[in-house]
């Protein structure tokens, strides 16, 4: 027997609709590229949504194209997170970080018919362009004065002059709500990248629980300023979670320094900020070499990379400011724990409480997850044992986009590639990865990549990356040589190598000499030994 219950699909569009309706006037701040704070709310972003969805329209994008952006957290890319989503096309995020190179292969495979991005990246799109046969609109997120008169982009149209035309009343088409919503690739194995192609109703999912108590925690009383950018998983789904509960947004645009994000928290009354460490660690620097004070902030959500102890202390109890640890992946959508306490740890001293908050978190409802050994046996949750974690719900994916091969479930459950431990209380501590990819500020650094292209120098034998301790980045990479008999090549040299071969952030910070790299019984290299071999070694300038 069938429930009596109204039938509606979970899309997009129904946030922003909610978001207009019930509150209208909540405010969107934004920096702009231009320097300027721009002052809007949902629904003047409502009404551009549909301008738009029109816009798309009269370019004959078919249902489930795809729409490139390159673009910061900003007023006009939370538009087009919902004008293209909502009108049946797909939003997909390039990140501007990657070697334009990447970025080609990426579009290309994506197929993307229309590329969206702010000025700050037209040298990018200048050099990708004539290598991307699909992409038939480029669109430059500016107003028409600001648009260059020789960009060397064909067709290139202003943002404003695009959608301004377009009547702000539009329907939204209802369609499967199981149907694509927007593209996120990851670089975080080896080999290309791969695309995460999310749902209408997987997102719709992923807000519902990132907004509970447990999750994210916002409602309508938050100001909400999301550091973590949006060309990055959807910006850890704020955007839409915002929507949904009518929570004031400020978007900080291109500036991430300490001084630009501090000021931003005080003049909007930021009480709620969502960031990498990497970020947070520049905002304290600043804070403590001017002697400055919060008035709003209360709550700070990190996630991207652990954070150090350290941080959290600081932010508590210097600056009043409780952090909430989170983890995820681009393939979760990318929530998957969040490090709040239950009632019997609100007793604990601080000492203990912080032996909680460094763990990365439980799960949130729509995630569940397990530890198991090598034979895939699961594992007890103990704190002790380890194992390698693997996770299922709603918003994990199921296949990747255009995915050859095998799926990458094992019974239904997603190999992480990370190994962790969880204990007693299902608290989830990741220990260690089991492949050798290499996170360095929030972003990953194929560790194969970087050995591929020192393996092209004439001079090298033999390379192998690792991931090595780092202040301020988590980790960095250093890649070990074994240089090729009667040949000589000096560590300047190599590192001079990468320059145009990688992005900069990408390029190892050091190279280290050797005279063998320790191989196992097949011919794999056991970059387990080699950190054995370089345990007492110590980055440069640091």
């Amino acid at each position: 027997m069938l429930g009596l219950m109204q039938s509606q699909q979970l899309l997009i569009s129904s946030l922003i609709d909610f978001a207009e309706r019930h509150h209208g006037e909540a405010e969107v701040i934004s920096r702009r590229v231009e320097g300027d704070i721009h002052r809007s709310n949902y629904k003047q972003v409502a009404q551009r949504s549909r301008q738009v969805a029109h816009a798309l329209d009269r370019w004959d994008l078919g249902f489930g194209d795809r729409v490139a952006t390159l673009a910061w957290n900003g007023y006009r890319h939370l538009e087009l997170y919902f004008g293209v989503s909502g009108s049946g096309r797909v939003i997909h995020t390039l990140n501007p970080r990657l070697h334009p190179d990447q970025i080609v292969w990426i579009i290309n495979h994506a197929e993307d018919q229309v590329l969206c991005f702010d000025m700050t990246f037209l040298p990018i799109v200048q050099a990708v362009h004539s290598r991307c046969p699909t992409v038939k609109h480029y669109v430059a997120l500016c107003d028409e004065a600001k648009l260059p008169t020789d960009s060397g982009v064909p067709g290139l149209v202003s943002y404003e002059a695009w959608v301004g035309r377009e009547s702000t009343e539009y329907d939204w088409p209802e369609f499967d709500e199981n149907c694509a919503s927007s593209l996120c690739y990851t670089s975080g194995t080896t080999g290309n990248p791969k695309g995460a192609l999310y749902s209408h109703r997987s997102t719709v999912l992923h807000a519902m629980a990132g907004a509970f108590p447990d999750g994210l925690n916002v409602s309508a009383r938050d100001a909400i300023l999301p550091v973590v950018p949006m060309f990055h998983v959807n910006a850890w789904g704020l955007p839409y979670n915002a929507a949904m509960i009518g929570a004031k947004m400020v978007f900080p645009g291109p500036a991430m320094d300490g001084k630009s994000i501090y000021e931003l928290i005080e003049s909007e009354k930021v009480n709620f900020a969502a960031g990498v460490p990497t970020v947070w660690q520049m905002l304290l620097s600043h804070m403590q070499a001017n002697n400055l004070r919060f008035s709003t902030l209360q709550r700070t959500v990190i996630g991207g990379s652990a954070c150090p102890p350290a941080m959290i202390t600081t932010f508590s109890d210097v600056y009043g400011v409780e952090v909430i640890h989170a983890w995820g992946m681009t393939e979760m959508s990318p929530l998957g724990t969040v490090c709040t306490l239950k009632n019997k740890h609100l007793e604990l001293s601080s000492e203990d409480k912080l032996k909680v908050r460094i763990k990365q978190g439980r799960g949130i409802f729509g995630v569940d997850f397990k530890i198991v050994d090598g034979e895939g046996q699961e594992l007890p949750w103990d704190g002790k044992a380890f194992g390698d974690l693997l996770v299922k719900g709603p918003w994990v994916v199921s296949d990747y986009f255009k995915a050859e091969g095998p799926s990458p479930l094992v019974d239904g459950w997603f190999p992480t590639g990370d190994v962790a431990t969880i204990d007693a209380d299902g608290y989830m501590q990741i220990t260690d990865r089991s492949k050798d990819v290499i996170k360095s500020g929030g972003e990953w650094i194929s560790s194969i990549d970087v050995e591929n292209i020192a393996m092209s120098h004439p001079a090298v034998a033999m390379a192998a990356c690792i991931g090595i301790k780092h202040p301020k980045w988590d980790e960095r990479p250093v890649i070990a040589v074994m240089k090729k008999q009667g040949v000589d090549v000096s560590r300047e040299e190599l590192l001079a190598y990468y320059e145009g071969r990688t992005a900069k952030w990408q390029i190892p910070d050091d190279v280290i000499f050797v005279d063998a790299i320790p191989l196992g019984g097949t011919g794999k290299m056991q970059k387990s030994k080699l950190r054995e071999m370089l345990s007492d070694y110590r980055l440069p300038n640091t």
